[in-house]
């Protein structure tokens, strides 16, 4: 069988350069460490050519699996995270459905009402109205609720936020291995593809029968 024809300005194949961005996505793996992976099969290649693979085609699958995702369900959790960008607090805002699945990330500065309002309608633009959102104690939430979205039953209770503050232990994990985000947009750009794809790789194995 013929293989496959490289991608047009690009050397290596298409199975060669999806591999890499997957794995770098689904494993808590640094550049180098996908570089050492492709060398062990037979391709050299150097790390920063893998970074520029994920940086180009990263998103590109993200989006992909974010169209072509399963309805999502109409209840949300919603949770903030501070995250340390060269020395200066970050925000980070995720959402998730009631499957654990990842809705949407957003990196700001603040952690208040404006803040959150723009988190939620930038949620509402992409997946609508909700039925039923989950959050912590904040008050920004109520705030950004009560004005964009009255329809919703909110419910803000620290311990049934567990679903959304569980999903940042991927962030943390990330985080470390990346010795920290280098800007915001470094942070917004990869947690928005690595969210997608590693999650849609990832089996809640929990769920299946022996």
């Amino acid at each position: 069988m013929a293989s496959p024809l490289p991608l047009k300005g690009y050397r290596f194949p298409r199975p060669v350069i999806s591999f890499a961005v997957w794995a770098y996505y689904r494993f808590a793996m640094s550049l180098r460490d996908v570089e050492d992976l492709l060398a062990a099969r037979g391709v050299l290649i150097s790390h920063e050519t893998i970074r520029a693979w994920v940086n180009r085609f990263g998103p590109q699958m993200a989006a992909r699996i974010r169209r072509d995702r399963p309805q999502t369900s109409d209840k949300w959790h919603m949770d903030e995270v501070v995250i340390t960008i060269r020395g200066e607090r970050h925000w980070l805002w995720r959402a998730v459905d009631s499957r654990g699945d990842v809705l949407e990330i957003l990196v700001q500065s603040r952690r208040n009402a404006r803040a959150s309002k723009k988190f939620l309608r930038k949620l509402m633009r992409s997946w609508g109205v909700p039925r039923v959102v989950v959050t912590d104690k904040l008050k920004s939430y109520d705030v950004a609720l009560r004005e964009d979205c009255p329809s919703a039953d909110h419910r803000s209770h620290n311990g049934l936020n567990n679903r959304a503050e569980a999903s940042h232990r991927h962030t943390r994990r990330r985080e470390k291995i990346m010795a920290r985000f280098k800007s915001p947009g470094h942070a917004q750009r990869f947690l928005s593809a690595h969210d997608q794809i590693a999650t849609i790789f990832r089996p809640k194995r929990h769920r299946l029968s022996a």
